[in-house]
């Protein structure tokens, strides 16, 4: 496991040369769904690049079954990136094809790599039904049997009319799914898992609800070799057609654990390139669990550190009774840093989606601190907390504002955060931490230092390399100035349920 870990670290170092890396997560799911969205990023991605983005996430660009209204993960053709006319539109949410691939080219332009979005788990908006022997199981229990073997109607015919074959002739029926949702023939909304040799649910696989391969539409077999096969296929067909430089997977606790450990691994040989992947492995927010995914795929992919956001969205509830020496305890940022893509919120975690546990406002500012300026794991900035977004959703507005300090916190972290680590996560509410500098990076070097509860000081020692220098608060919270003595030490401050970023005075 350990060469590769080695393999995902330097790529998340080394990709952005001399600073450090950080990824934009660079939507949402309320984001633009006009069509100019590949346009406006590709617009801004100098900017972007000069503000300390190194990486993008983009939503999946793929033809969706619900057309232009799509999010992208109800996905229905891999090879249609908003150039064939399908589902009533021949772009998608964001674009077209031809936009896609110049935004990943000013992107490259701009310094910034590309992770791509990809769903495997589940088709949707199959173009007709087939008589399919199955049985209904359970809801909450996907091994326990409803009703004796039956045929049913399932949406499972994938031609892509539209398409008519070009970049790939491959089709898919009933034989490449274990299981749907729907019952055409009865018009019933149920779990079907398919009955046939060869069929059941994956076995590798999350245990929630007994097995949780099937979560939605009709579920990928990814026990099927010809399926194994294609998604190999069309995946050297994208990275070569695109261009992009790694992945974003969805929903890895319901594929086969063993899969994408393969898959990756003859992508990496195939291409040469490292294609740095991170999986989203959710709820329960259990880092044994990530844990346990990270050893049976070898270290290929690395996780969003979900077991951390949990921390974040309860220390923000706890009206300054969490003890924050504790904030990173069983999380993958402590226990696996090097396969931890560290996060405050997503789409998922927003107001209004399903996985909705959004950190409250006042501590987001202390959360991304713990991500963008410490040493440990690969952070991932929500891009609604760097520029503000407005929606409306199930009879509600919501408005959220841009993250107060985030700007300055990435300049930080291009700039300044860098060399030896010192911790001073020794009290309930007041923690903080130094980052000495290097050598490296003239002028860098900083002290954080937090406080979810009444404000305070703290002496920290940040390297004798800073003997005799002002720092000040880069983000202005806390006024004044701190001298670094002879020794390297400086009494270091912030206010009440704030963060300070100390850094050297220019």
């Amino acid at each position: 496991m350990s060469g590769a870990i080695d393999s995902l670290r330097n790529d998340i170092e080394d990709h952005s040369m001399a600073i450090n890396g950080t990824l934009l997560q660079a939507f949402h799911w309320y984001s633009n769904g006009d069509g100019s969205f590949w346009r406006t990023l590709a617009a801004r991605s100098a900017q972007l690049g000069d503000l300390g983005v190194t990486a993008y996430w983009l939503p999946p660009a793929f033809k969706a079954a619900g057309g232009t209204w799509d999010v992208g993960y109800g996905i229905y053709d891999l090879y249609d990136l908003g150039e064939f006319d399908q589902k009533g539109t021949v772009r998608t949410k964001y674009g077209t094809k031809d936009e896609y691939l110049q935004l990943v080219q000013a992107a490259h332009a701009a310094g910034i790599q590309v992770y791509a979005d990809v769903v495997f788990n589940h088709k949707a908006g199959a173009d007709a039904t087939e008589w399919v022997k199955a049985l209904e199981v359970a809801s909450d229990n996907r091994n326990f049997v409803i009703t004796d073997e039956r045929w049913i109607r399932a949406w499972t015919v994938f031609d892509f009319p539209g398409r008519a074959g070009k970049h790939s002739g491959f089709k898919w029926n009933w034989s490449h799914f274990d299981g749907v949702d729907w019952d055409q023939y009865r018009e019933r909304s149920a779990i079907y898992k398919f009955l046939a040799r060869g069929k059941d649910w994956e076995k590798m696989v999350s245990g929630g609800n007994g097995n949780y391969d099937y979560l939605m539409y009709s579920d990928l077999d990814m026990n099927d070799a010809d399926v194994r096969t294609e998604l190999s296929r069309w995946a050297e067909w994208f990275l070569d057609f695109t261009g992009v430089d790694g992945f974003r997977l969805d929903a890895v606790k319901h594929i086969q654990y063993s899969f994408f450990r393969d898959w990756l691994g003859y992508l990496r040989k195939a291409t040469g390139k490292p294609l740095f992947t991170v999986g989203e492995y959710w709820e329960p927010y259990d880092v044994q669990a990530l844990h346990g995914y990270i050893a049976a795929t070898g270290g290929a992919v690395a996780l969003f550190d979900a077991p951390l956001h949990r921390n974040f969205h309860e220390a923000s509830r706890a009206g300054g009774q969490y003890d924050m020496r504790r904030i990173l305890d069983n999380t993958l940022m402590r226990d696996q840093p090097a396969l931890a893509v560290t996060l405050v919120d997503n789409h998922d975690t927003q107001p209004l989606q399903a996985l909705e546990s959004w950190v409250d406002f006042w501590f987001r500012p202390l959360a991304y601190a713990i991500i963008l300026l410490r040493a440990e794991g690969y952070p991932c900035v929500f891009e609604p907390d760097l520029d503000g977004a407005s929606y409306s959703d199930k009879g509600h507005d919501v408005v959220l504002a841009p993250v107060p300090g985030l700007r300055e916190m990435l300049g930080a972290r291009r700039d300044l955060a860098y060399g030896a680590q010192r911790d001073w996560m020794d009290h309930w509410n007041l923690v903080g931490w130094t980052r000495e500098g290097d050598d490296e990076h003239p002028g860098s070097g900083l002290a954080v230092l937090m406080s979810d509860s009444h404000g305070g000081s703290k002496w920290m020692e940040i390297g004798r390399r800073h003997a005799g220098t002002e720092f000040v608060d880069l983000l202005g919270r806390s006024h004044g100035s701190v001298w670094i003595n002879g020794d390297g030490w400086g009494e270091f401050r912030c206010e009440g349920g704030s963060v300070s970023v100390w850094g050297r005075k220019k």
